[in-house]
Parts: structure tokens; C-alpha cells; sequence
């Protein structure tokens, strides 16, 4: 295998540019309510996803006291609360400080960072990502400039099997254990050995080299370089992607404040090999051996929505069998990690009987859907609602698992703006005026490939035409940016006008 990072999809679809922000991110978080149309939402960020079972009650407690009842993950790893009542944000304030989720009160939105949620619990990865995680978090919370950060900055810590290295990070770290020849890079005093990480921001593709011991800072060094770029741009970016084609952030702006910061980079050479390795995909529900002899088990929430007594259960075993933690992933799932091998089997039957996605040949897994109608007033139909029903009939859910050959992740979206949905490949069922559009997009495109169906009505899918004539690829609508909602969401976008005010999470 190379440690190579995957590419990522391309954030400026039918733009000419991107966009100048002349106002603050409104992106939603635990303390910054947004208004939906069943209740105002909190986000609350997890970072890395890690959660104690002590937090995961205290969430269970402000879903079921102030709440609808339900927890929604999100496509980064967090938890959002629905349903709350307009009044509702100092007792939901107390009851997350309690719990130790609120480490921060002026950081609490920029917390995203996430990490391989199957890191240090397989035979073959190292779980140094996880502690990169966690000091990261400690230094960001530390960090006055990184307060400036939007809702929607992102890191991502891999743990080298690429799982998390693709999903769009503003600063993307993956780690290596094998240290390159001299031959293969232009060594630098201090350079990595062991496991370091290649860095990377945004879309270049030249990658720094950085030492274990000075991951964490190098990744908080690269966000505050990006936000003095961002101040010199005058563009108001929130992320790495949004600034000016002209004065973009580069490998060679990061490398240069690392060094005035005291922190040692090279510039990576060619990918550095290292050996094949039967890694565990995180994508996929089930029981993980780990290098313990213990398991770690792998669920997923269907349509990213739990009820509290799901996510109590979670919680229960998470602390009676298991190591009393559990792990949110980017695809809607869990991880409980740490169970005796006997207890395993028996949890994963209770957690399946309790309507968790546990087979990953289950049609659920890969399919994922916005919050549609009554939660989201944009929506033109109740498209959870619509997904279940199409997958007890056996239609829309993919040949394979999602990341597998023959099988591509399935969003259901109630409008054009496509809440949520996953990155790369993927299947698009949009609920349109005439009925629901399903389509193959690809990543890096303006607009999706001519491969599409229609029907007569939203709530129905009908099965697959031939591929209609490239010339209808004009009149498909652009892919929009993947945006962080859980699945569901329901937190509406703006437009793209810089004026709009509607916040727009991701």
C-alpha cells in the first residue's frame, strides 16, 4: 500500500470564483442555535467523535428532556439535537459543561476535527492519530487566533489507510511509520522518523513531512496561517478553498510559518511504500478483531437518526462490556470499542434487535438522506419517509457496500441543495416538482454524467432507463459542496449570494 492521500472533490462548482464572505460564519453549534422548522438545532462538536458513555447519557438526557427525542449524526463525527425550544440554551449549556462537552465556550464551533475511527482497535494501524486528535483540541481551545475560524474548518487526522484522508479537510494530516530513504526526499535537519504524518492544505497536492511530536502544533501552525491568508486576501474566506485563485495557501506558505514557529518539514517525495495490510473498514457495520484479542463492534444508525433508547443502549454497553468509550464516524456509524470476544456476539445481537444496522450486507448501509419534510420547510417532500419505503421494496440501495466494486453510496435529497450528501461517487435521488431524478454523480464534476431516471411522483422510484444523450448533462444541476448535516439535517443553506444570512453548516 502507498501512503498516498486521495484526492478531494472539487469545492467550486458552477462558480467562476469563490465566494467573497462579507459577513460571520452562522454555522450552527451547541451555544448558536439555529431555527428550523421543528424547533431550533444544536450542534455539538465531538472531536475525533470520541465520547464518554457518562457524555453519551448526558446527550441522551438533553435529546429526551429539551429535545424531540432523537440524536442525528452528522458527516463529521458530531451529534445535533432537534426539536430544542427557543429558550432552551442556557439548561442545555449547564448540562454539556457538566458533562465535559463544553471545553470551551468561544471554541466550541471550531472543534472540527476528525480522525480514522478505526485507529490503534485493528491488527495493523497505530492509534497515534487519536492522541494527535485530542492534543489538537486541547491547543485549538489554548489558541486566541483560532477563534477567527469559521464553523466549517476542518481537520483531518488519518491513520494511513485512507478512510478520512478524501473527505475534504482544510488541513489534512496522514500517518506514516515507514521513514523514507535520504534518496527519496530533500532531507531537512529534524525530519521525521518513525510515525509522522504528511501535511497537506486544501487541494494542493504537495504534502509536508512532519515529525510525531509535532503534528498537533504543525496542524494548528497550518489553520492560523490560513487565517492571516485569508486577512491579506481580503476575502473573507472561511476555508482553505474559498480564498483567491491569486493568493492561495500552499505547502510553501505553511512551510515557511512552521519554521518560524521552531517546527521541522520536509517536503514528501514520492509516496512512501509500506506494507499490504488487511485493514478493517470502518465503512463497514460488524465486529473488529483488535491486537488484544478483544473486539471492537461496528454499528450504523439508519438514516444517521437514533432514538434515545438506541443511543442509551449504546451507552450501556459501551460501559458495562466495553472500554467505556464510543467513537462517531463520518459515515453515520459507532464504534464501541474494547469488548471480550464472547460478550461481542451477544452485544451485536441485542444492538441489531434494537434497530441498528449491524449486517453490512444490509440495504441501509451506504444510504443516507437529508431531514426532508416536516423538519426542513425546503424540502418538497418527507424524504425519510420516501428512502425507507423504496429500501423495503428493494430499490435504490446500492449492488455493494459503499467504497466496494459495483456499489456507490445513495443520498436522497428533498431540493438542489443536497444536504449531506456523501463525497466522491455517489447516487443522487432528488426530489424535484415532477417527481424524484436519480443520477450517477462522479466527483471533480460541474455537473452530473447523463445516466438518469425520473418518476412520476416523490415517494416512488422507478427502475433504471438506458442513459439518456450527453447533450441532457446541460440541463443536470451541479453538485453542490458536501456540506456537514447529519443524515438527516434539515439546517437549510443560503444561497450563494454573499448577502444571504441563512447559516450554512458544514
Amino acid at each position: 500500500m502507498l501512503a498516498a492521500m486521495p484526492p478531494s472533490p472539487s469545492s467550486r462548482p458552477g462558480r467562476a470564483g469563490p465566494p467573497v464572505r462579507d459577513r460571520g460564519d452562522a454555522c450552527p453549534g451547541a451555544l448558536r442555535l439555529h431555527s428550523a422548522a421543528d424547533g431550533s438545532l444544536a450542534r455539538v462538536r465531538l472531536p475525533a467523535g470520541d465520547l464518554t458513555a457518562h457524555q453519551a447519557g448526558a446527550l441522551a438526557d438533553a435529546a429526551e428532556r429539551l429535545g424531540d427525542g432523537h440524536l442525528s449524526l452528522t458527516s463529521r463525527g458530531n451529534v445535533e439535537l432537534r426539536g430544542l425550544p427557543d429558550d432552551c440554551g442556557g439548561p442545555l449549556a449547564d448540562l454539556l459543561a457538566d458533562a465535559g462537552l463544553l471545553p470551551s465556550v468561544r471554541h466550541e464551533r471550531i472543534r472540527n476535527i476528525l480522525a480514522s475511527p478505526l485507529a490503534g482497535l485493528d491488527r495493523h494501524t497505530p492509534s497515534d492519530v487519536r492522541l494527535w486528535a485530542r492534543s489538537l483540541d486541547a491547543l485549538l481551545c489554548a489558541s486566541e487566533p483560532a477563534t477567527a475560524l469559521s464553523g466549517r474548518f476542518l481537520f483531518v487526522l488519518d491513520d494511513g489507510r485512507g478512510d478520512v484522508a478524501g473527505l475534504g479537510g482544510d488541513v489534512t494530516l496522514l500517518a506514516e511509520s515507514v521513514r523514507p530513504a535520504a534518496a527519496d526526499t530533500a532531507s531537512a535537519p529534524g525530519a521525521a522518523s518513525g510515525h509522522g504524518a504528511l501535511l497537506r492544505v486544501g487541494d494542493d497536492r504537495t504534502a509536508l513531512r512532519i515529525a510525531a511530536d509535532d503534528v498537533p502544533r504543525a496542524a494548528l501552525t497550518a489553520a492560523e496561517t490560513f487565517l492571516a491568508a485569508a486577512a491579506a486576501s481580503g476575502s473573507g474566506a472561511w476555508r482553505v478553498r474559498e480564498l483567491p485563485a491569486a493568493r492561495p495557501l500552499t505547502a510553501q506558505d505553511v512551510h515557511g510559518a512552521l519554521r518560524a514557529a521552531g517546527i521541522s518539514a520536509e517536503y514528501a517525495g514520492a509516496p512512501v511504500p509500506r506494507p499490504a495490510a488487511p485493514y478493517a473498514d470502518p465503512t463497514a457495520p460488524g465486529p473488529v478483531e483488535g491486537p488484544d484479542g478483544r473486539r471492537a463492534l461496528v454499528v450504523l444508525a439508519p438514516l444517521g437518526r437514533l432514538t434515545v433508547a438506541q443511543w442509551r443502549l449504546l451507552a450501556e454497553v459501551a460501559a458495562a462490556d466495553g472500554s467505556g468509550a464510543l467513537r462517531l464516524t463520518p459515515w453515520r456509524g459507532i464504534v464501541l470499542p474494547g469488548l471480550p470476544a464472547a460478550a461481542a456476539a451477544r452485544r451485536l445481537s441485542d444492538l441489531a434487535a434494537a434497530g441498528l444496522v449491524t449486517d453490512p450486507a444490509s440495504p441501509w448501509r451506504g444510504v443516507t438522506a437529508c431531514t426532508g419534510l416536516p423538519g426542513c420547510a425546503k424540502s418538497l417532500t418527507d424524504v425519510r419517509s420516501d428512502a425507507a419505503a423504496a429500501l423495503a421494496e428493494g430499490l435504490t440501495a446500492p449492488a455493494d457496500g459503499p467504497g466496494l466494486p459495483g456499489g456507490l453510496p445513495v443520498h436522497w435529497s428533498g431540493c438542489a441543495r443536497r444536504c449531506g450528501h456523501p463525497h466522491g461517487a455517489w447516487v443522487d435521488v432528488l426530489a424535484t416538482s415532477d417527481g424524484y431524478r436519480t443520477t450517477a454523480v462522479r466527483p471533480n464534476t460541474l455537473a452530473p454524467p447523463p445516466v438518469s431516471r425520473e418518476t412520476s411522483r416523490p415517494g416512488t422510484v422507478s427502475r433504471e432507463t438506458p442513459p439518456r444523450d450527453p447533450v441532457s448533462r446541460t440541463t443536470a444541476e451541479p453538485a453542490p459542496v458536501p456540506r456537514e448535516t447529519a443524515s438527516p439535517s434539515g439546517t437549510p443553506h443560503p444561497s450563494s449570494t454573499p448577502h444571504s444570512t441563512t447559516p450554512r453548516p458544514q
